[in-house]
């Protein structure tokens, strides 16, 4: 289910990993997902919990869809370890049905597409569940922010 064209940045992860080139820079240790009716109104929440060394952070977000509201709520959570990434943001994001035979039990490709300001990349999730591949995507896209910036910085740093 995985295809890496237009997911350069889970590529460059995946192959940084398998090198054990770079760990992870944060950690997802659960979230929960919810849609309620108010009267007129889908009320999507979304709760999620990281560890960043051995720190955590637990955020609940509000979204116009549940996609959108963990994006939020897993942003929030990182910005508070990471502040750099209040510049990252989602400009696209595609879905893609594999094995359409299966109907509702079909693998899910989620393809997000992020931004900087200054740059975009691409990356994917995989699942049977469109919310875990959209968590998958997401994760994905905020690690290789991250290890971007800090390899900017290393860079630009002046040597002794």
């Amino acid at each position: 289910g995985y295809e890496f064209e237009a997911a350069e940045g889970s590529l460059y992860l995946l192959l940084l990993k398998t090198l054990n080139k770079v760990s992870s820079p944060f950690e997802v240790l659960g979230f929960h997902v919810s849609l309620r009716r108010d009267g007129v109104n889908t009320i999507c929440e979304a709760t999620i919990k990281v560890r960043v060394d051995s720190k955590t952070a637990h955020t609940v977000a509000e979204g116009d869809g549940p996609v959108n509201a963990l994006d939020k709520a897993l942003r929030s959570a990182l910005v508070s370890f990471y502040p750099q990434l209040e510049k990252v943001e989602l400009v696209d994001y595609k879905v893609r049905i594999l094995e359409s035979t299966r109907g509702t039990g079909a693998t899910t490709r989620v393809l997000i597409e992020s931004s900087d300001g200054q740059h975009q990349w691409g990356t994917v999730g995989v699942s049977e569940n469109i919310v875990e591949a959209s968590l998958q995507a997401l994760v994905d896209s905020y690690e290789y922010a991250l290890l971007k910036f800090i390899r900017k910085k290393r860079a630009s740093k002046p040597a002794h």
